[in-house]
């Protein structure tokens, strides 16, 4: 099991020791939300590129239909070469509850998962150094591979993580074309038996043990024990990364910054056996 750290916000500079502390304390990612309007996920995974130097680095997660692919790509591989190949790029169709501006982003479910197709294959043809993409909403066109060649990742082929709603077939079939799953459950109350359902799906369909799937949570920073409990059965249910988060502060918090700081220094749990 891999372990990260998703980072709940704060400024730049914050952000960027705090994934310094990361490295420092054991984890093995960090990870950022990419959002309509904030501290920019790719201008701050490049700093923290060239502060660390062994810790993943990716977002999430990017809303894919909201941005433009070639951009997307162009950040994405612009940040594995300066860390030596160590981007990963999680997307999804974008949440329009969590305080999205009114920017007139379109909020149709159906157009939405079409782009985010597009734009996986279109990133994907770019990265393999393909120079043109012609699809119902995305068209691409270059003349010339010079600027191809170098924004070519130095990982060769980065990570996409991609959500997959379980246990809806369409959804989880665009998981297949991708290199891990955040899975997202209907079942609100979702446990390690839906992930290890997700797993043997996933298996059934051809994927091999080398597809990342995602569990998410929060583990207390000062009982490794619990901590361990907690991820254990993820684990074992098929999970490969376990993402602390902290989206919801304790009550009373006055510091949310030295709370993420407390639960980086403490360092990643451990799943028995591991």
């Amino acid at each position: 099991m891999l372990t990260g750290f998703v980072l709940p916000g704060g400024s730049a500079t914050e952000q960027l020791e705090q994934a310094v502390l990361a490295e420092r304390s054991g984890w093995d990612g960090v990870f950022v939300p990419e959002l309509a309007y904030g501290v920019d996920a790719w201008s701050l995974l490049a700093a923290m590129a060239a502060r660390t130097e062994r810790i993943r680095l990716g977002t999430l997660l990017t809303p894919l239909p909201w941005r433009r692919p070639w951009k997307v790509a162009s950040q994405v591989a612009t940040v594995d070469q300066l860390s030596g190949g160590r981007a990963i790029l999680a997307v999804g169709v974008g949440a329009i509850d969590t305080g999205l501006p009114s920017t007139g982003e379109e909020t149709d479910k159906r157009l939405r998962a079409i782009r985010m197709d597009e734009g996986i294959d279109l990133i994907r043809t770019l990265w393999d150094g393909g120079l043109s993409y012609h699809g119902e909403f995305y068209d691409f066109e270059c003349e010339g591979d010079g600027l191809i060649r170098a924004v070519r990742p130095a990982s060769g082929r980065i990570p996409i993580w991609v959500v997959g709603v379980w246990p809806r077939p369409k959804s989880m079939r665009r998981v297949l074309r991708c290199a891990g799953i955040i899975p997202q459950y209907e079942d609100e109350a979702a446990g390690p038996d839906d992930a290890r359902a997700v797993r043997a799906w996933l298996t059934g369909q051809g994927a091999g043990p080398g597809l990342d799937m995602v569990a998410e949570g929060e583990t207390p920073a000062g009982d490794k024990a619990a901590a361990t409990a907690q991820v254990t059965p993820w684990v074992q249910a098929g999970c490969t990364w376990w993402i602390e988060n902290r989206w919801q502060m304790p009550e009373g918090t006055t510091d949310p910054t030295a709370v993420v700081r407390e639960r980086l220094a403490a360092g990643p749990p451990v799943a028995a056996g591991g």
